[in-house]
């Protein structure tokens, strides 16, 4: 009998074999992706012990239930495949290691039903994940009948009507297992260690951050996608080790303000694009207020529409804050996918909102999303501040950006010049030859436009000696620093909060600290999730001010403003505005000022009506506190 239930289990394992050729098949229908299989296959380990359960542990409990439940199931399943060997198979020892595995594989399995035992959070999935506990069990409790039976029970009539009811246990349980596998929560085990193998982003691995998006070669019959075909097959396994846990719905500021946006159900939605019957059904939230679509999938049947897998609507909802991808366990790329689809909305159909295609169109005619002069980009500075001509040199060339037409925010760039002189740094800007660098344009899709506009950068930059670019706009500071150097502009760029900071550790400022009302630190998602730059502002703050609080969404895991991805120009439909949210999670804080680093954020938050924190960028609150000589 023991020999039975060995061989069903083989016979399992080669029924899972079959099933994943069968998804290898699927997913090798799109593009082609260049992949380092040697150091994928040899980074598995650290990037699946490490790097992905760094994430899961983020959930209280989760850490311990995934090792329980998936150490305890997969090795207890490996041992009994060895024990075909004799040596192994008449080991008492080797049984114990076995049932040991099967046992906390039951208890793995325990802790996955009381995840939504008695009640299901509204976050997880239900359907098929419903089974996933019982069949976990009833393998696992197999296994450690059969391993207990080897370990102490003779040759008996007991002990073979034990084992035949253990047969047929772990033949309902493989049954269910292979059916979980090919058409629900299972299929993660393989897509996921596939796509942790071939990950499109190698950089994030191991505490890197790679958050820069890729040009296209425009000269392509097709650009970004528009059906699953067009994704790279990497990207598609990407979609199927999904495991539905709801970590990037609870993170997103689009979904909790009622936008059409759930990125869970996005990656779901591509998981059924792939497939001509659309796979197992989304039994999760969906997205907010979204208008129903027919559902139609296929490699080659668009992904968008509302005759599609995913409505328009969903698309434009997004902020490309990255909360998502950053509390994604099997670090999925959920804005890269938003942003090839918008890619193929944009520059193959034309099809964008109406409000944002007016500033596209400003964009290619007058390079400023506005529509405004460049000649004017400096005049609400009121200020002396030297230009740097064709052929000269400076040490900082300070990049102004979009925000330096707004009254509001040109405070916050003379605050930023008065620190710089008294520091006695030589700087200088660019007057009316700084174009737009074309952040907006590329979120929104138009890589076309992008290009145009980086092309004039570099250009220009490139008739001018500088050391440094400092800005005080985390989109710019991002587009410069990350998504240049792809089209041949490399430079050293810092955002102003490091350069500030740099300036009092070196002591060329000196601050007294104010006693002011309680001051938080907003993180710019560009600032933070992109770039990883989280202490500098914080120190500044705390040389600056005497008392400073964090809201419960800080650092890595901060709310986004709302302001990115072109959201606000998209024409979005919402509950709520995703700023007074933010603003909430300040006042339960207990701040009366926010400090902020980009001019988005000080229009997003400065716009929240009634009683709310102040809102002051950081360079304003440190030069108060500037001790002048």
């Amino acid at each position: 009998m023991a020999w039975l239930m060995i061989g069903l289990v083989w016979l399992l394992a080669i029924a899972v074999a079959v099933g994943a050729a069968g998804f290898v098949r699927l997913w090798r229908r799109g593009a082609p992706a260049r992949v380092d299989w040697v150091g994928g296959l040899l980074a598995l380990p650290r990037r699946y012990l490490v790097d992905v359960h760094h994430v899961v542990e983020r959930r209280p409990g989760a850490g311990r239930m995934h090792v329980l439940a998936a150490g305890g199931l997969l090795g207890s399943l490996v041992l009994v495949m060895l024990a075909m060997l004799p040596p192994l198979g008449s080991s008492r020892i080797y049984w114990g290691l076995v049932l040991a595995c099967a046992l906390a594989g039951m208890a793995g399995s325990a802790l996955v039903r009381a995840r939504r035992v008695p009640v299901r959070p509204s976050f997880l999935s239900g359907g098929l994940f419903n089974w996933l506990a019982p069949v976990l069990a009833a393998m696992t409790g197999a296994i450690a009948v059969l391993a207990a039976c080897q370990v102490v029970l003779a040759y008996t009539p007991a002990r073979q009507g034990v084992m035949a009811f253990a047969t047929m246990l772990l033949a309902v349980g493989g049954f269910g297992l292979l059916g979980l596998f090919l058409y629900g929560p299972m299929r993660h085990a393989f897509a996921g260690s596939t796509w942790l193998v071939a990950h499109s982003r190698p950089g994030r691995f191991g505490g890197g951050r790679d958050t820069a998006l890729q040009p296209l070669d425009l000269t392509q019959p097709v650009l970004g996608a528009v059906t699953p075909g067009d994704f790279a097959w990497n990207m598609l396994s990407s979609f199927d080790a999904c495991i539905q846990c709801g970590r990037c719905e609870q993170a997103c500021p689009a979904f909790a303000a009622g936008q059409r946006l759930n990125p869970k159900a996005l990656i779901q939605g591509m998981v059924s694009a792939m497939r001509d019957d659309g796979g197992a059904s989304y039994t999760g939230s969906p997205a907010p207020n979204a208008p129903p679509v027919a559902g139609n999938g296929g490699m080659d049947h668009p992904v968008v529409g509302t005759d599609a897998m995913i409505h328009p609507d969903t698309l434009w909802a997004c902020t490309t804050c990255r909360a998502c991808v950053e509390e994604c366990p099997m670090m999925i790329e959920h804005v890269d996918t938003v942003i090839a689809l918008r890619r193929g909305q944009t520059l193959m159909h034309g099809d964008v909102r109406p409000g944002a295609a007016q500033v596209l169109r400003r964009m290619r005619d007058s390079a400023e999303p506005g529509g405004r002069p460049l000649s004017e980009r400096a005049d609400m500075l009121a200020m002396d501040i030297p230009v740097l001509k064709e052929g000269e040199e400076t040490d900082i060339l300070l990049w102004l950006g979009e925000g330096a037409y707004d009254r509001r925010y040109a405070r916050t760039l003379q605050a930023l010049v008065r620190l710089m002189q008294q520091a006695g740094l030589r700087f200088a800007i660019l007057g009316e030859a700084e174009s737009d660098c074309g952040d907006l344009a590329r979120r929104l899709g138009d890589e076309a436009t992008f290009q145009m506009l980086a092309a004039d950068v570099i250009t220009t930059l490139g008739r001018r000696k500088f050391s440094t670019i400092v800005t005080a706009d985390p989109h710019c500071y991002n587009m410069l620093r990350n998504e240049y150097p792809a089209l041949g502009g490399i430079w050293r760029v810092r955002h102003h909060t490091a350069l500030l900071d740099d300036l009092v550790t070196q002591g060329r400022l000196v601050l007294a600290a104010r006693d002011l009302p309680p001051v938080a630190w907003h993180d710019p998602c560009y600032l933070a999730r992109y770039n990883g730059e989280t202490q500098a502002p914080r120190r500044l703050l705390q040389a600056a001010c005497t008392r400073t609080v964090e809201m419960e969404r800080h650092g890595m895991q901060a709310m986004c403003c709302g302001g990115g991805g072109g959201n606000p120009v998209s024409d979005v439909d919402a509950q709520v505005r995703i700023p007074d949210l933010r603003m909430g999670q300040a006042r339960d804080a207990g701040a009366r000022i926010v400090a902020v680093g980009c001019p988005g954020c000080t229009a997003m938050l400065e716009g929240v009506t009634g009683d709310r924190p102040e809102v002051r960028d950081i360079a304003e609150l440190v030069l108060d506190a500037v001790v002048r000589a």
